[in-house]
Formats: C-alpha cells, sequence, structure tokens
C-alpha cells in the first residue's frame, strides 16, 4: 500500500475536465496503479525510518517553508496521506494551487488569522453577517485580532497598514446575503481577501476566479455532506499553505485519517447532492414567496440548498412542530435541518449587532436535503400553523436578494 503524499497526482492530469468528474476522481487518480478502487486509510501517528539524518533534513525544510515533506511521512501532526488526498481533491475543485485540511472550520480560520498575526498583520475589516463562532472569534480579539466591521463598499476605506485579512461569507450565514467578489477582491488591494465558500461550496462558485486568494469551508457541512464529520480546510496558494501546515504543526489542529476519507467520498457525490437539493430548495422558495405565514424569504441568486425565511407567527412554535425536518444545527446533510439563528447559531453575537446585520428574532433558516419535496412541503406547511383568515396582501411577502428590490417575484437560478 502506498502511503507517500498525494502532490504529485496532478501530474497524471492531461487535460482540464469537467468539476463533476474532477469531483469522482482528484485525489484517487494513482488508484488504478497499485491495483486499488477505494483509497486506502492510513490511521499511522507515526512512521519508521532508519535514516535519521535525512529526516532531520526533511524536518528541518518543513521548519523553513511549510511545504510537504518528500517522501515517506514522518509523524501525523506533520501531515497524513489520506487527509493529503482530500487536500488535493478540494484544492483541484476550487482551482487552488493547494489545501489546508483541519479538525474543524474554526480550527481553520483560527489558523489563517495566526498566520497573519505572526506577520504583524493583526487586524481584519470583515463584513456581517458571518457565521457567529466567526463574529465570536473576532469580536472577542481571542487571537489577539482586531476587527473594523464594514460594508462591502466601505472595504478600501477600512484597511490599514497592518490590516491582514478581509474576510466575507458569501453566500452569508444566515441572511444569504451576497457580495460581489470580483469588486471585494479589487478593493482590497495587496491584503488576502478570504471568502467563507461553505454555502455555496465550488458546485455553485469558485471564488478564487474572482481574485479570492483564500477559500474557506466548514467541510463538515456539504463537502461531507452526511452529518457524520467535523472539519475544516483552506485552499489557497502553496506559500500560503505553507504557513498554514506549519501553524496546524505547531497547535496541533489535525484531521484524523479517518474523517479525510469520508471527506474525500463526499466530495465525489458533492455536485449531485448540491444540484438536487439546490432544485428542491427552489421550489420550496416559490411556494414559501406567497404563503401568507411567511414576511420574507431569503434565497440567494447562485442558487443552493439553503432557504431562510421570516414568518409572521412564533418562530420557536415551527421549530417545535417539524416532524421530517429535524430541527438541529449545522447544515449540508442529506436531511433537511431547521433552525432559529438569533437562538442558536448567531446568539454568541451582540443581539444589536445581529438585528444590524438582518438576522431578526422571527428569521429560520432551513438547510434542504435529498427528500422528496411534497413531503418537505407537507411537513412545513403543518409546523407553519393554521393560514390566516384574511389574505396578506402581496407587499408583505417579500423575496429579498442582493442587488434586487424585496418585491421583486422570485427569478431562481438554473
Amino acid at each position: 500500500m502506498d502511503t507517500t503524499s498525494t502532490r504529485a497526482h496532478d501530474d497524471i492530469r492531461t487535460a482540464p475536465r469537467a468539476l463533476a468528474t474532477e469531483a469522482v476522481h482528484a485525489g484517487r487518480d494513482d488508484l488504478a496503479r497499485q491495483g486499488l478502487h477505494a483509497p486506502p486509510i492510513d490511521l499511522s501517528t507515526t512512521y519508521p525510518s532508519y535514516d535519521s539524518r535525512g529526516e532531520a533534513a526533511r524536518i528541518d525544510a518543513f521548519a523553513t517553508t511549510g511545504a510537504e515533506p518528500d517522501g515517506p511521512p514522518v509523524y501525523g501532526r506533520l501531515g497524513n496521506p489520506t487527509v493529503a488526498r482530500f487536500e488535493t481533491a478540494l484544492a483541484r475543485l476550487e482551482g487552488t494551487e493547494a489545501a489546508v485540511a483541519f479538525a474543524s472550520g474554526m480550527a481553520a480560520l483560527s489558523a489563517v488569522l495566526l498566520v497573519r498575526g505572526s506577520m504583524g498583520l493583526r487586524h481584519v475589516v470583515a463584513v456581517r453577517p458571518l457565521y457567529g463562532c466567526s463574529d465570536h472569534l473576532l469580536t472577542a480579539g481571542l487571537l489577539g485580532s482586531e476587527v473594523t466591521w464594514t460594508d462591502p463598499a466601505g472595504v478600501a476605506d477600512a484597511l490599514r497598514p497592518d490590516t491582514g485579512l478581509v474576510l466575507v461569507e458569501s453566500p452569508a450565514n444566515p441572511t444569504l446575503a451576497e457580495v460581489d467578489l470580483r469588486a471585494v477582491a479589487h478593493a482590497c488591494g495587496s491584503v488576502p481577501l478570504l471568502v467563507d465558500n461553505t454555502f455555496a461550496t465550488p458546485v455553485l462558485q469558485r471564488p478564487a476566479e474572482h481574485g479570492a486568494r483564500l477559500i474557506l469551508h466548514s467541510a463538515t457541512k456539504y463537502l461531507g455532506g452526511h452529518g457524520d464529520v467535523l472539519a475544516g480546510v483552506v485552499a489557497c496558494d502553496e506559500e500560503f499553505a505553507g504557513r498554514l501546515r506549519q501553524v496546524r504543526f505547531a497547535t496541533g489542529g489535525v484531521l484524523h485519517p479517518l474523517a479525510g476519507y469520508l471527506l474525500l467520498r463526499g466530495l465525489s457525490t458533492l455536485p449531485v447532492r448540491v444540484r438536487a437539493a439546490s432544485a428542491t430548495a427552489a421550489e420550496l422558495v416559490r411556494r414559501l414567496a406567497t404563503d401568507p405565514r411567511v414576511a420574507r424569504v431569503h434565497y440567494p441568486r447562485i442558487g443552493g440548498a439553503m432557504v431562510a425565511f421570516e414568518v409572521y407567527g412564533d418562530p420557536h412554535e415551527v421549530i417545535g412542530a417539524v416532524r421530517l425536518i429535524t430541527p438541529a444545527v449545522s447544515l449540508g446533510s442529506v436531511d433537511t435541518l431547521i433552525q432559529h439563528p438569533a437562538s442558536i447559531s448567531h446568539r454568541i453575537v451582540d443581539a444589536d449587532d445581529r438585528r444590524g446585520a438582518g438576522v431578526s428574532d422571527r428569521l429560520l433558516r432551513m438547510s434542504v436535503g435529498l427528500e422528496d419535496v411534497e413531503d418537505l412541503w407537507s411537513d412545513l406547511d403543518a409546523a407553519l400553523g393554521r393560514r390566516p383568515e384574511r389574505a396578506r396582501g402581496c407587499a408583505d411577502v417579500r423575496f429579498r436578494r442582493v442587488g434586487a428590490s424585496n418585491h421583486e417575484a422570485p427569478a431562481l437560478a438554473d
């Protein structure tokens, strides 16, 4: 069984391949040559070496550049062959030189902040809304960072000599607001733009094509896709990847090999899952947008499987009344999940900041899965409760998307 690094797999490709093909084959290109069909799982924490001088030289080289050591693995905290396969595949899907995986999405974001902070660049410019824990990590300064919150148009003015990072989510959690990534990347100048691409995945957008230098995923969500793995990953150029590997080695935020295997398997069905769930989500949006019990529906122009909507009634009663849909945090699983952001995912954000970012107390966030649309609608319809005796006017039912009128009818992505 070959336990060497998979960095050379890209050399096997001779022509560009479609995303769906890359999702199936990236990180696995060498398997047939080894007489394998399924990727092996390497659970070793350490590896034997009879050449201690050579091993010392490889460790010195890693300490200098953070490049993956040549030859066989050294120690689980330096890297793992199974995890490396996932990293190779995700980088190919995002169109970047490299990717570095971590034990969680928050560990991945923390590593980025530590890299920039170690260079004396502790100031971060960020656009709300962000995932609640990302917001808290920046606001509380837990890693010594200082944050300036702004809207996308104010990014350039918010930059300082010590700005190390600009951070956006698009579509944003949980309002699904979208950002013009190309415009923000231009406003960043030489400062790296980090885009949290968790909601969109590379199936719907590839931020590197719009100028982003760092792409963050909570791989727990769509990349894994089955609610059974916790992970994070940053796609970037090889130079930044080297620094991230050094932080990962020093802090120990490594991804377990079994998680790497599950993520690689999850990527193979990512395009199919995202497109199928997105089609169901679009149909649910059409129905919610004309339902008199719903005040507003949020759905991004690029589509996707995430839906947010504000109800006229008590959102907690909706959460308590679903039977098929699972009331739970997280997202991106094969089953549909619903949660109340103001109570859970964004509870840690100051209430005024939360509401100012559009996260109202009546907002519900739903991650649409792979169930039949009629079954999902039947559950939602029952959970929303009785329809009002007198129908509300159309002006009370709004479909919001960035750059469009709040009263615009749904014009959904293909």
